[in-house]
């Protein structure tokens, strides 16, 4: 089995007894990596990898913020970090309304919480992952890469377009989901994204509350939250973590926060995130990350990241009608709950007038490589045949992305 991603080669392999293909995990070599957004375009008006595009909250202003980070970068560089970061941990807690620091775990982005939540909590070959498709690539990978199965539960692909919540597009099948763990008792996680990616669809509490009353389950269902602060006062899972000792809710300082530095978040109750500490590397958040999120986490800059997230919810309504004015050139309706900071649109057949993943990937390509707009194509995900995911922009970002979008639409 070649390694997938590498270029052949003619040069013999030295030495002569040494083969890396029977050293390399067999789960490994069948892996294809996560493919991110930046893999495909690194140029032009990127509206792809669901950043915040109104840039960080840190009050550029604040004297003391900015002789702390220059204090780091002339003085601290050469030692290590705070192992615990307990200043960061206290803020978060008091942010999400949590009892203290002993619920808050640190890790490099939320892929770290990931796996490890799979390393400590599943064995190999013998257990599994359920996960909610169509959803975030990394749980899937983290899977094979820990050599565990998946079992996949599909969102509703059915409903309205544009109708999200509870029981329209892509809300949680709860009954299909409590018939595979009464299947499989072999399921330790449960994974759902709320909102999801790239279903931009918020999980209702009573949903996630089903699962985790489900006596026949035994294991953790482990929410992510990376979205959350585009969704609304009140609709976050952290609410239910004091009662719940198997839920465990990820965030991110990535989205709302915009501070795409790495930096995620596991919120349970202590003995999960005991766990959680006494398993990761040692020293796993840099000095650098480390000072930017105390300084992104201080009131004036929540205060900040909120009325940006206003800002970004009040400009998706507006790009959805703007998208909607594009409908007789074949954009079709908005689809999902838009509860995110993006919007998923399929492109239609001019003839049909049916979701078409050639033409939709035909109009990103044309946009990345010759409108100067990037965009994500998301054809290949369930229930998302023929659409594009975009994220919400800049007014002026939105503006030259209907142009393009107009005008690659005529071309196609």
């Amino acid at each position: 089995m070649a390694i997938l991603g590498l270029a052949p080669s003619t040069a013999p392999i030295t030495p002569a007894h040494f083969d890396i293909e029977k050293v390399i995990r067999p789960n490994i070599l069948a892996l294809h990596p996560y493919r991110c957004a930046r893999d495909d375009y690194q140029e032009g008006i990127l509206l792809d990898a669901n950043e915040n595009a109104l840039g960080h909250s840190i009050p550029r202003s604040s004297n003391q913020i900015q002789q702390e980070l220059s204090s780091t970068l002339d003085a601290n560089l050469n030692r290590y970090p705070d192992p615990s970061h307990d200043g960061i941990k206290s803020r978060i807690a008091s942010l999400r309304s949590l009892p203290g620091k002993d619920h808050v775990f640190l890790g490099v982005g939320s892929d770290e919480v990931i796996d490890l939540l799979m390393r400590i909590c599943v064995v190999p070959v013998n257990e599994k992952i359920l996960i909610t498709p169509p959803t975030y690539g990394m749980y899937s990978i983290c899977a094979q890469v820990n050599d565990i199965g998946i079992v996949r539960c599909n969102l509703e692909l059915g409903g309205s377009e544009g109708e999200g919540g509870e029981h329209g597009r892509f809300s949680l099948l709860i009954d299909n989901i409590k018939a595979a763990i009464l299947a499989d008792p072999s399921i330790k996680l449960i994974f759902l994204c709320s909102p999801g990616n790239p279903t931009g669809t918020l999980i209702s509490l009573a949903a996630i509350e089903a699962i985790l009353d489900y006596e026949p389950f035994k294991g953790i269902v482990v929410v992510d939250e990376a979205y959350i602060d585009f969704a609304g006062e009140g609709t976050s899972a952290v609410s239910l973590i004091k009662d719940y000792a198997n839920l465990c809710v990820m965030q991110t300082l990535s989205k709302s926060f915009g501070l795409a530095f790495r930096l995620g978040i596991a919120l349970a109750q202590p003995p999960l995130i005991q766990v959680l500490t006494n398993t990761k590397a040692p020293y796993n958040i840099s000095t650098p990350s480390a000072q930017l999120a105390l300084a992104a986490l201080s009131k004036e800059a929540v205060q900040n990241m909120r009325l940006k997230c206003q800002t970004l919810v009040e400009s998706r309504k507006q790009l959805q009608k703007s998208l909607e004015s594009l409908s007789a050139l074949g954009v079709g309706d908005i689809i999902g709950g838009n509860d995110a900071n993006f919007l998923v649109v399929p492109i239609l057949n001019k003839e049909t007038r049916l979701p078409d993943n050639a033409r939709a990937n035909a109009v990103y390509t044309e946009l990345a490589e010759n409108k100067g707009v990037v965009v994500r194509f998301r054809g290949k995900e369930a229930g998302c045949y023929g659409c594009l995911r975009i994220t919400v922009g800049t007014a002026e970002e939105n503006g030259t992305l209907i142009r393009q979008l107009q005008s690659a639409l005529n071309d196609y």
